[in-house]
């Protein structure tokens, strides 16, 4: 026979496009079309439905940047339809292939009733199956015209990613409001022909099915009539019949198809739009339950979930009968799909906490998997989260974007920094938008890393990043590969579903330990420096809150624990930690917003704060200090405030060849002339820190310039061109035993002030950048006389090691890493750490000395970028930062170095110390959080953790009359029976061991 497949494939392509998906609806008239355009922003449901509008017509544009137009269409289904199903096509202006990134509507009934929402692979709307004919149609358009910030020339620098820029310009152009009659037969026809088309490129020249689908496809093409397609796809379809309904081979591969909208809680569009993103997906998704009985719907982030219940009360009425009936899925148990690099300890526990709460409250239902699909990489420290929040899965695919290195697991155990291990998946499909094509389910199966022991995976299926969901047409494409050879096997399935059959078959996994890191946008550790401070200044501050809020309810009769005031604050600083906006990657818009909402909260807990220390202090004159850190500083107990201590005075001399000395008797640091740290020496342990022949608080510059996705990457090629920022304006003594530096470069300008304080073995170091450079990265670079093969830096609830060499690429790729407060090198012996109170990004590099042959390792962390996508005006302006050199340090003082640079001590005059709520004898166990349980019960909570990565024994003793004593989730659920409280109470910890209390008062 001779080889046609080129001829077969391409009539296919071209009767599909040209002839058969435009038979589907074969007849149609024109709606009258009338909109109404709502000044500033988003308008209450019932005043767009009661405006009134001015017509317009198809060809017409509309819809200023980021505004909301009200569109309302009506007409007459012809009588001659009756018997017919006819659909509403309400075409926007919409480009396929922008589903989520350009406008979008939601339709209501004149009524208020939500019907569905509109995008560009969803548009549109049942009228009737069948009609009467004769029906006077009413509906109602409120649409969105939210710009395109991605096009198809990607990472174009724009102003129109904030209203103040974006201008008025009309965005789009009413392309087809019409009614139109809509063959099923035809429909399914398509259907028929896209899963046969898509299988037969995937299968083998070679294959026998390949060619037995060809043939079946040729006949299928000759059976319709181009001209009459309605009345002769049923004759097409039957020749299909037989290779549609032949059976998968017993071994294919099985996929659970679980509906998904991935939806960015901000990224280029603003949070307020997400709200309306989530009604427009959830009411499409409820009404397709409705119509497919076999599919499944997952949805996470409890943050979205509760949007819908607060802003679109109509919309969560139907999520509410949806969730009721089995197949509308709470997933995930997150606030929302976190970042899980740079949040604290607490704030990754809280993430839990209130996103597993909510779905328990609302709907009785207690997720067992973490769902984070698109998050850029995953800290070490979260698997004992995970499994402390009563959870036991994970799943994402954000790892197969990785550059370099090729996982080598799509189902494996992982493994975090305590030995808590986690059932972890990564869908082989490498996609979270999945849609049901032939090439991405090959794809899948191809792919797959476990074969031969296991056999399940997982694909979550519709539009995402802006939302949109599952289709008809992927369920349709779905329902014919449920068991269709030569392809793997399909069905619809929760998250559960899934994660049962994968652990239940694959009982021995590989075991991946350490960190998840993603080899790419490690930029996003630094990118938006003003949302990255207001996070971590945020996390801090709410600690300082709980412990003064609850040991002032504790201690002060009558005074009041601000429950709510707390849980709503969480939950707004749990929302800026989303993956786009605590990363940095998100328009001007969200991250102007962030900086404000940032300073309210720092407002609002600072407010309770102050409260409570007042009341705790109580009237008096005395200067009592209060020192919310889990260590005790100059005579102040952790937790606790006291009249600090005092210490001998630093000194500052002139320094031989220009520059000056600090000196405490405890470090002596020489900075010259140039404002550089040549020499930082312990003059307890007797060692210099700073490597010979080089300097230390040296910045360094980049150009920096990605291949793509600017404000997300940062490549290796950008440290090809560095330029050492030497010269300096001026360098004169400061205030005490200070040195003030100031330099300028390009269109910016540094302030620095490097302060010995008194009793100190730390080199305290503020920098003030105004900055003003385009496609930059600005470092802070620390040449050490360390030898070291690797370095630890905080992560949640511990800290990580990591390589400080290249030998493997998957070291190599490493180049740009987290930490939450420190960095810390060590030699047996002798350490140094660097602390930091508000950066995330750094690199760890090594070189070995042609001199003395000794090994010089820099650590240098990262400032500033200043990419020009999604936000064109990334980081310009003025910036503060602390940071802390500290020579000599053990892990432990790391600890306690980073605490103190978060925790400011806070002054208050009053009539003598407070004692701390709770005491624990060791430095190595760490106090996270006391705070009254969330259930009002007054019960106190404390968490806490070994910090040092050994073994701990010590003990805890409470500062307040208690009755029993109850291990918890981090859901403050009971993990044991409760126990009397002994004084004080054991505490045996392994390392980086996470321990929740809970102790219930008289």
């Amino acid at each position: 026979m001779h080889d046609d497949r080129a001829l077969v494939e391409a009539r296919l392509k071209r009767v599909l496009d040209e002839r058969l998906r435009p038979a589907v609806y074969p007849a149609s008239v024109p709606l009258d079309v009338a909109v109404w355009n709502a000044p500033g922003e988003p308008v209450p449901v019932e005043e767009g439905l009661a405006a009134t509008p001015h017509p317009v017509a198809v060809g017409d544009a509309w819809g200023a940047p980021w505004g909301t137009s009200w569109f309302r269409v009506t007409g007459t289904v012809p009588a001659e339809w009756a018997g017919k199903t006819v659909e509403a096509i309400l075409d926007l202006g919409f480009d396929e292939n922008m589903p989520g990134f350009q406008c979008e509507g939601l339709v209501y009934r004149p009524d208020g009733t939500p019907v569905k929402g509109l995008n560009p692979r969803n548009q549109w709307v049942r009228v009737g199956a069948p009609v009467e004919g004769g029906e006077e149609i009413t509906l109602h358009i409120e649409a969105a015209s939210n710009p395109v910030i991605l096009d198809y020339h990607p990472f174009l620098p724009t102003q129109l990613g904030d209203k103040h820029t974006a201008g008025t310009d009309p965005q789009y152009k009413i392309t087809r409001m019409d009614l139109a009659v809509f063959d099923e037969e035809v429909w399914q026809l398509v259907i028929d022909l896209e899963v046969l088309g898509e299988l037969m490129a995937e299968l083998p020249v070679e294959s026998a099915r390949r060619w037995a689908v060809l043939r079946a496809v040729d006949r299928a093409l000759d059976a319709v009539d181009l001209q009459n397609v309605g009345a002769t796809a049923p004759a097409a379809r039957a020749e299909l019949a037989e290779v549609l309904a032949s059976p998968a081979e017993p071994s294919a591969h099985r996929i659970s198809a679980v509906g998904h909208a991935h939806i960015d809680s901000a990224w280029l569009w603003p949070l307020r739009e997400t709200v309306r993103k989530v009604a427009r997906t959830t009411s499409n998704m409820t009404a397709l339950l409705d119509d497919e009985p076999d599919f499944v719907f997952a949805m996470s982030q409890a943050q979205q979930w509760a949007w819908i219940k607060e802003h679109r009360p109509e919309v969560w009425t139907k999520v509410v009968k949806a969730v009721a009936d089995g197949r509308f899925v709470p997933s995930g148990g997150m606030w929302v799909e976190a970042d899980t690099n740079m949040p604290g300890s607490e704030a990754m526990a809280r993430q839990f906490v209130h996103g597993k709460r909510f779905f328990l409250d609302e709907f009785g239902v207690d997720n067992e998997e973490a769902w984070l699909p698109d998050t850029f990489g995953f800290a070490a420290g979260l698997p004992q989260i995970i499994k402390a929040a009563g959870s036991k899965w994970l799943l994402t695919q954000k790892i197969s974007w990785s550059q370099t290195n090729k996982f080598p697991h799509h189902t494996f155990q992982w493994e975090g920094i305590d030995g808590t291990r986690i059932f972890t998946h990564f869908p082989p499909v490498d996609t979270y938008n999945c849609s049901m094509k032939g090439s991405e389910i090959a794809h899948a199966a191809r792919n797959f890393k476990d074969k031969g022991v296991a056999r399940h995976s997982l694909a979550p299926t519709g539009w995402g990043d802006g939302g949109g969901g599952t289709t008809r047409e992927m369920i349709a494409k779905a329902g014919r590969m449920r068991d269709l050879e030569g392809s793997p096997q399909v069905v619809w399935e929760t998250p559960e579903e899934f994660f049962t059959k994968a652990e239940a078959e694959y009982a021995h996994p590989p075991v991946w330990v350490g960190e998840l890191y993603l080899e790419l946008h490690r930029a996003t550790l630094t990118s938006q420096a003003k949302t990255k401070q207001g996070n971590r200044r945020s996390e801090h501050l709410l600690r300082e809150a709980e412990l003064w809020a609850a040991t002032a309810a504790v201690r002060v009769p009558g005074h009041p624990y601000p429950y709510q005031d707390l849980d709503r604050i969480w939950k707004t600083v749990l929302l800026h930690q989303f993956h786009d906006i605590l990363p940095g990657s998100c328009i001007a818009w969200v991250h102007r917003e962030a900086e404000r909402t940032y300073e309210a909260v720092a407002a609002e807990l600072t407010a309770i704060i102050d409260d409570a220390q007042r009341a705790l202090a109580g009237a008096g004159a005395e200067r009592l200090v209060f020192n919310a850190a889990p260590h005790p500083r100059h005579g102040i107990p952790a937790g606790g405030a006291a009249v600090p201590g005092t210490d001998a005075p630093s000194r500052l001399t002139v320094r031989n060849g220009g520059g000056y000395v600090l000196d405490n008797g405890l470090l002596r640091v020489e900075i010259d002339d140039r404002g550089l740290v040549v020499s930082a020496y312990d003059l307890v342990g007797e060692r210099e820190t700073v490597a010979p022949g080089t300097a230390a608080n040296l910045l360094q510059i980049h150009p920096d310039f990605p291949n793509m996705w600017d404000a997300w990457d940062v490549d290796a090629f950008y440290r090809n061109t560095v330029t050492d920022l030497v010269d300096a304006d001026q360098v004169t003594p400061g205030e005490g035993a200070s040195v003030h530096i100031v330099r300028s470069f390009g269109d910016s300008r540094v302030s620095q002030t490097l302060t010995l304080a008194p009793g100190s073995g730390r080199l305290d170091i503020d920098t003030e950048v105004d900055w003003h450079e385009t496609e930059k990265f600005l470092k802070l670079a620390f040449p050490f006389d360390v030898h070291a093969e690797r370095y630890a830096s905080e992560t949640q609830f511990g800290h990580f090691h990591r390589p400080t060499h290249t030998n493997t690429s998957w070291e190599a790729a490493k180049f740009e890493a987290c930490n939450h407060r420190f960095v810390h090198l060590e030699e047996p012996g002798w350490g140094v750490a660097l602390v930091t109170d508000s950066t995330y990004g750094h690199d760890v590099t090594r070189t070995v000395r042609a001199d003395d042959g000794g090994t010089t390792t820099t650590v240098r962390v990262s400032l500033l970028r200043a990419p020009r996508f999604p936000d064109p005006e990334t980081d310009q302006g003025l910036h503060r930062f602390h940071h802390a050199l500290v020579p000599g340090a053990a892990i432990g003082d790391a600890v306690r170095e980073g605490y103190r640079v978060n925790l400011p001590e806070r002054a208050v005059q009053g009539a003598g110390p407070v004692a701390p709520l709770v005491e624990l004898g060791s430095d190595a166990v760490v106090v996270t959080a006391v705070k009254l349980a969330d259930d009002g019960s007054g019960d106190v909570v404390v968490r806490f953790h070994e910090a040092h990565g050994a073994r701990a024994r010590t003990t805890l003793t409470p500062g307040f009359p208690t009755t029993t004593v109850t291990e918890t989730d981090l859901l403050e659920r009971p993990l044991s029976e409760p126990a009397p409280t002994g004084d004080p109470i054991p505490v045996a910890l392994r390392p980086f061991e996470l321990r929740t209390l809970r102790f219930t008062r008289p």
